[in-house]
């Protein structure tokens, strides 16, 4: 019997079976994926065959996956974690402030997604709570991030006309929700199923940060074919399987220039003499945010900025 992966929360996985049930799996053995170094072995969204001993079910095997999620794993050194499989598209949920979301992270996951070739929806939340001036700045983030293909809205998931607006771009597809905690993930999944009741906690008015409401993957539907996938609010975003020399391949704005530098696909895009990616940089047809985000990534600079 087969089955999709619901919930994970580390030892444990319920999982939607075929049969119309869900089960309570532990994994059999030591099973690990062969050649891989990941945290998790099983996540979110993987594809399952369960086998029966006795009253108890355990995944045998992890069907082939379309794709999956990738970044660092903070807590083993040289490992990643893969927050999601078999995902349709990311949705990057970032606030302005309350938390304030970085540039730099959102690159991170755009970044990741593109690698995979997944699609991605970039929504800046809480418009409710901008100023005039806020509100314009986040216009103009969104007018970048139009430019270079993803799509991107400025929203507030209180009113109904903004979450009729959200809606539409997840039907009849499983996306991935990532932001830092405190952006409204939970609210996302409690209004568009008010069945789901996660518990949603308000930002800290010291640290300006979320607090952790959501501990562990979990998969929820909102109808028969659209699911979205919950995470823990994410920190910071560590690549995992990249070369330098590769990073600018998913930079879109970037892709179709590299091989017009002097030194091809080996141009890193920092100081080399006949580049591209920087003469496009200096008459502004590259985002000097983008291009920030670039170079700490090929740097391997901290992944919070």
């Amino acid at each position: 019997m087969t089955g999709r992966v619901m919930r994970s929360t580390g030892s444990w996985y319920e999982v939607q079976a075929e049969d119309g049930q869900r089960y309570l799996c532990r994994l059999k053995g030591k099973f690990r994926l062969e050649g891989f170094k990941e945290s998790n072995p099983v996540a979110v969204g993987d594809r399952v065959r369960l086998l029966q001993d006795n009253k108890d079910m355990t995944i045998d095997e992890i069907l082939p996956r379309d794709n999956h999620v990738l970044r660092q794993s903070v807590k083993r050194t040289g490992h990643s974690h893969v927050l999601a499989a078999n995902v349709d598209q990311v949705l990057i949920l970032a606030t302005l402030h309350q938390p304030r979301t970085s540039l730099g992270f959102i690159d991170r996951v755009l970044v990741t997604a593109e690698s995979f070739r997944i699609p991605q929806i970039l929504a800046f939340n809480k418009s409710d709570l901008l100023s005039p001036e806020e509100r314009t700045e986040v216009e103009g983030y969104l007018r970048l991030y139009r430019s270079i293909g993803v799509t991107s809205i400025n929203i507030s998931l209180l009113t109904e006309a903004d979450l009729a607006l959200l809606g539409p771009l997840l039907e009849h597809k499983t996306t991935l929700v990532a932001g830092h905690s405190g952006v409204g993930k939970s609210t996302l999944l409690n209004r568009l199923s008010p069945g789901i009741q996660q518990t949603v906690r308000e930002v800290s008015e010291v640290t300006r940060k979320g607090t952790h409401t959501t501990t562990y993957a979990e998969m929820f539907s909102i109808d028969h074919d659209t699911y979205l996938i919950d995470t823990p609010g994410i920190k910071e975003w560590g690549l995992v399987e990249m070369e330098p020399q590769e990073i600018s391949d998913y930079f879109p704005e970037m892709r179709e220039l590299r091989l017009s530098c002097r030194f091809g696909a080996r141009c890193l895009h920092l100081q080399e003499p006949g580049c591209a990616v920087l003469t496009a940089l200096k008459s502004g047809a590259i985002a000097d945010s983008r291009y920030q985000s670039y170079v700490r990534m090929v740097s391997g600079e901290d992944s919070r900025k």
